[in-house]
């Protein structure tokens, strides 16, 4: 029961981007299309992931023992620009369909707050476990790329819709945005 609160807390009530509001930069950058969307949503979904991984046992074993917690944003920043150059080289050796697939979005992800932000929001869960953080990594991924998704989904809509000019591109963009937060904020009481 309380991986599933954790679950709908991270994707509906707590959304990263729609509640937090981080990760802006890529949710109104990258949401032109779907396909665009979906490819992003699978390289933060594996990035996010595999970042609070590293970033846990890092502060768990290391930072916290030896009493360096206030070192913990520098040090996760650290990690995963590291992480992110680690796994593009990996994947273009191991498996270049993959790299191909994920293309520039894994540079992106370098500069995506939101994976920073689950990062650290991971270790401040209630009685917080490898398990947990993983868990709680995964729904927020998933909770970014259902906002990404639906909002480029939107866009696409948009494109054919008559917008007047003072609302055209970004005006018309952040409108959306904010809709879709308002619309996500129905989800607060369920958790």
């Amino acid at each position: 029961m309380e991986f599933f609160v954790i679950f709908i807390a991270a994707v509906f009530v707590n959304n990263i981007v729609l509640a937090q509001f981080l990760g802006i930069c890529p949710f109104l950058g990258v949401s032109n299309k779907i396909s665009t969307a979906v490819g992003m949503t699978g390289a933060v979904l594996f990035v996010m992931t595999f970042a609070t991984l590293v970033t846990y046992l890092l502060y768990t074993y290391v930072l916290a023992p030896m009493n360096m917690a206030f070192l913990r944003t520098v040090t996760f920043i650290l990690v995963i620009a590291s992480l992110v150059q680690m796994i593009e080289i990996m994947l273009k050796k191991v498996s270049p369909s993959l790299y191909q697939a994920l293309g520039v979005f894994l540079p992106l992800i370098t500069t995506n707050c939101a994976v920073l932000g689950v990062a650290i929001l991971a270790l401040g869960l209630e009685q917080t476990n490898l398990l947990k953080a993983l868990f709680f990594a995964i729904s927020n991924a998933i909770g970014f790329g259902l906002a990404l998704i639906l909002f480029a989904g939107i866009r696409e809509r948009m494109e054919l819709a008559e917008v007047p000019k003072g609302m055209q591109g970004v005006p018309i963009n952040l409108l959306i945005a904010g809709l879709l937060s308002l619309a996500f904020l129905g989800f607060t009481g369920l958790v």
